[in-house]
């Protein structure tokens, strides 16, 4: 509007040359454009209700506008209006350089050239050189609104898109192609300043239909919403697309095509076309769409900042909250300042044919998501959507959604992926910074969806070894106050999972729930901020039991979510285990170690946690060694693997040990081992330790007397009633043949499978330090026969023994074994079990003292429960001064594979 009526004397910039013409206009188009765009922003900063008054008289100025158009198109049916326009051949002519649409002249039987002569030749006169088109074409002058009874609209039923800087031709004009195309720079046809295809239309005629989300911007404005809202949207869609289609169609009717392609009406000298078809005169168009403009903009400026304050009041978008502040009385005063702005841009760019693929992108997007939510809340069912227009089916959503998308990628392919990306990015930052009021998310009904489908599908059956990694249940500690005692636990499950899987950390409090509430919605706040802080992604458990081993029974047995369940448990292992006021610790831990096995889970104890790496170390170089002396399933290989995945141990090396028989071939032990590593894809050091010794020492004597002495002392206090077992248990020493492995690699073997047969003939019968493992299956790198060999253990040999140790703890020892019992009643399966786990954890220190992190088998406890306190001082003595240990006990499946 602006760029066709700004008349030459009121344009500020003016064009200097003939090609100059648009660019002059668009730079006046900016400046007054600039100049209403302020002054619309301060009428709505003074008052909404002055825009509200005004409503009604611009609404009435476009109801007149649009009667003056139909009553144009009639009175053409029987007087159009003279509108003529000038082609050369069948290119049309600028009239901006001349008046009379004739090559020459004749007056007073006198031929004088025109000015459009002067345009295509060197010269004014007859004989001069002019251009060879020029010469071959006539020059005819036509109607440009021939009226609608004409039947141009037969010729503009057709599309004639066209590139840019082509000339608007008309195609049924004849034409006689010059010998040679000259340059046309400079010569006055109409040009075509873009290149017109049918999607570059659409983006170009949809802003004008973007106006029915009006009335839902203003919808807290409305007496009833539920009603108006439905109603008056149908009826200004159906409104506006009868008067759009109608009006594009009867212009089609009226008016020549090459004037319809003329962007600027350079061919009829910059007149409004419009204009001059409407009755009874082009002011009526010119003041109607003046208003029309006007009440747009003032409207957007009304509805838009208002939206836009809402949005910054409820926190949605946090770094636009500045905007949620305005007047005393509620006006968004600065939201109104951002809205006027982002319009100024538009102006600035000033082509409507650049702008209007922006401004549909966003608009098809919102449509889009607005027709997307809907869909997704009818398909979820969700309990809350309850549309009150009873035509509504969710199908038309989904229609309205996919066409708005294929619009998009219709109108412009990369503008939609940008406009896409910029959405993107605004969600991810609202999801990553939270909103301030939650107004439901239909994402997350449909995440909620999709986790139910995908639980029902995951528990069809149990993964495939090459699925498997470990879903870890991680057992914390709490103290008084519900903190977590060994923060490390948490540093070592993110290093251990790096994000992945599913990771629930739970943890006990002793009492009932009923009593308990507030305390556990604490250590629920106090475990989550740590996990939190540790980047433990993860899901906390807290749970309210009578006494601490049934919440942790609980936890194993309940913890997850169908398949989504955990198959391994990660817990520390119990320090003060040997102090009286713990006395109940190592008997939950004890237990703990069971009810996994019975669960088939894979066990993990971190001994020394408080030693272990935080998330922000970085371990530069050294070691993570494997014990691999019972075969478990994959877990001793795999686990390394997935801490090196980690920042904290990449720089760390895998070494793998494994214990050597009597009889067996280390080197191809070792060949063979080196083997199933490549298979597997793993880069680890291999080396065989052979371990033949089978001399017990003076030190094991004395840990088995220790061990012993504190389970008898413990039974005395626990158990008064038992006074006769000195009595009982003194008796002859008398030789004994029981079975034995060979060599101290099989004793290694079966006290980690915990494969000692019970005693047939004990030393001394003694009921209460009697051996109570059961035979178990025995799975290994390489296994041999024993054989049966007789040993006799009399008080000379141990005298003999403890004289080889010239030690100057001789004297100690010896007050050691004068305690109650004494030497004579030692369990031989106990000192054989006691000599293997020091042999082994001897050379474990000479090999692994100063690895970053060791792992080893961890022995099953026994299945009779007066001998736990035994196991707990064998796994004592078997990583004695170690500084980090893993002891890994398997889920009795195979987790690892050659397999990709």
């Amino acid at each position: 509007l602006l760029q066709t009526y700004i008349s030459p004397s009121a344009a500020i910039f003016k064009a200097e040359e003939v090609g100059d013409e648009t660019e002059a206009m668009l730079n006046n188009m900016r400046v007054y454009g600039t100049c209403i765009i302020i002054l619309m922003a301060i009428v709505v900063f003074v008052g909404v209700k002055y825009v509200n008054k005004l409503a009604l008289v611009f609404l009435a100025c476009v109801i007149l506008s649009i009667i003056a158009i139909y009553a144009g198109v009639i009175k053409t049916a029987f007087d159009p209006p003279d509108f003529p326009i000038c082609l050369l051949g069948n290119r049309t002519l600028s009239k901006r350089s001349f008046d009379v649409c004739a090559k020459f002249t004749e007056s007073n039987n006198e031929t004088r050239t025109t000015a459009l002569w002067s345009l295509f030749c060197d010269s004014s006169l007859l004989n001069a050189t002019c251009d060879d088109y020029f010469n071959l074409n006539n020059v005819t002058e036509i109607q440009g609104i021939p009226g609608i009874m004409s039947g141009v609209l037969i010729d503009n039923l057709w599309s004639a898109y066209s590139e840019k800087g082509s000339i608007v031709e008309k195609k049924d004009q004849p034409s006689v192609a010059g010998s040679e195309e000259t340059k046309m720079a400079g010569l006055p046809y109409v040009f075509t300043d873009i290149m017109t295809y049918f999607t570059m239309l659409v983006g170009i005629y949809f802003p004008s239909v973007t106006g029915i989300m009006a009335g839902s911007n203003r919808s807290g404005d409305l007496k009833d919403a539920q009603k108006s809202i439905p109603t008056g949207t149908i009826l200004a869609i159906s409104t506006t697309s009868f008067i759009y289609l109608s009006c594009i169609v009867l212009f089609g009717a009226c008016i020549e095509g090459v004037i319809l392609r003329d962007k600027f009406g350079e061919a009829v000298n910059g007149n409004l076309v419009v204009g001059t078809l409407a009755w009874p005169s082009p002011w009526v168009i010119v003041i109607g769409s003046f208003f029309s403009t006007c009440g747009a903009g003032l409207q957007s400026l009304t509805g838009a900042p208002r939206l836009l304050q809402a949005i910054a009041r409820d926190g949605i978008v946090p770094f636009i909250r500045v905007f949620g502040h305005g007047k005393a009385n509620g006006e968004p005063t600065w939201a109104l300042l951002l809205t006027a702005g982002i319009c100024e841009i538009g102006i600035l760019i000033a082509s409507l044919d650049s702008v209007a693929p922006i401004l549909s992108m966003f608009f098809l997007m919102c449509y889009m998501f607005v027709n997307l939510a809907c869909a997704v809340q009818t398909l979820l069912r969700t309990p809350n959507w309850r549309p009150r227009f009873k035509y509504y089916h969710w199908t038309l959503s989904f229609l309205g959604m996919s066409l708005c998308l294929a619009l998009m990628f219709i109108c412009s392919w990369y503008y939609a992926l940008i406009a896409m990306l910029i959405a993107g990015c605004i969600y991810k930052y609202i999801e990553y910074r939270g909103a301030e009021k939650e107004w439901g998310d239909g994402i997350r009904g449909l995440s909620l969806n999709a986790a139910r489908y995908a639980l029902l599908r995951v528990e069809d059956g149990p993964p495939h070894t090459k699925n498997w990694r470990p879903q870890v249940l991680v057992l914390l500690n709490l103290d008084s106050e519900q903190l977590v005692k060994h923060p490390r636990l948490l540093s070592f499950t993110s290093q251990l999972k790096a994000g992945k899987g599913l990771t629930i950390v739970g943890s006990v409090l002793q009492g009932i729930y009923l009593d308990k509430c507030a305390e556990t919605q604490r250590a629920e706040e106090n475990v989550k901020a740590l996990m939190g802080v540790e980047k433990t992604k993860g899901f906390c458990q807290i749970v309210v039991s009578p006494n601490f081993r049934d919440g942790i029974s609980y936890l194993i047995q309940s913890a997850g979510l169908g398949g989504m369940k955990h198959n391994t448990v990660l817990m520390a292992w119990p320090q003060s285990w040997k102090q009286t006021e713990n006395r109940f610790s190592w008997k939950n831990f004890v237990d703990t170690v069971r009810e996994t096995t019975a669960a088939q889970q894979a066990l993990l104890v971190a001994k020394n946690i408080d030693l272990f790496p935080t998330n922000q170390e970085r371990f530069t170089e050294g070691n993570i060694d494997v014990w691999w002396i019972v075969h478990d399933g994959g877990m001793l290989m795999l686990l390394p693997f997935l801490l090196r995945q980690h920042k904290v141990w990449r720089k760390c090396k895998m070494r793998i040990f494994t214990v050597a028989q009597m009889d067996d071939n280390s080197i191809q032990m070792k060949k063979d081992l080196q083997m199933f590593l490549y298979h597997l894809r793993l880069n680890a050091e291999v080396e065989v330790v052979e371990m033949f010794e089978n001399d017990i020492s003076a030190f094991t004597y004395e840990k088995t007397l220790m061990m012993e002495q504190r389970s008898q002392m413990l039974k005395q206090m626990q158990l008064s009633k038992i006074q006769s077992i000195t009595d009982e248990s003194r008796g002859s020493i008398r030789r004994k043949s029981y079975s034995s492995p060979q060599s101290l690699g099989q004793d290694v073997q079966a006290l980690l499978t915990n494969d000692y047969r019970e005693e047939e003939a004990q030393l001394i019968h003694d009921r209460n330090t009697a051996s109570h493992s059961a035979p178990a299956v025995k799975a290994s790198v390489a296994t041999a026969a024993p054989e049966k060999v007789h040993m006799t253990w009399t008080k000379e040999k141990f005298v003999a023994e403890k004289h080889k140790n010239k030690d100057s703890n001789v004297s100690g020892f010896k007050d050691i074994f004068n305690m109650k019992p004494e030497w004579g009643n030692l369990n031989q399966s106990n000192v054989r079990r006691m000599h293997t786990a020091v042999k082994l954890n001897g050379v474990v220190l000479n090999k692994s003292q100063h690895a970053q992190l060791v792992l080893l088998n961890m022995p099953g406890p026994p299945k009779n429960r007066k001998g736990d306190e035994n196991y707990m001082e064998f796994l004592e003595v078997l990583t004695e001064g170690l500084d980090r240990v893993l002891l890994v006990r398997g889920s009795g499946r195979e987790v690892i594979t050659i397999y990709s």
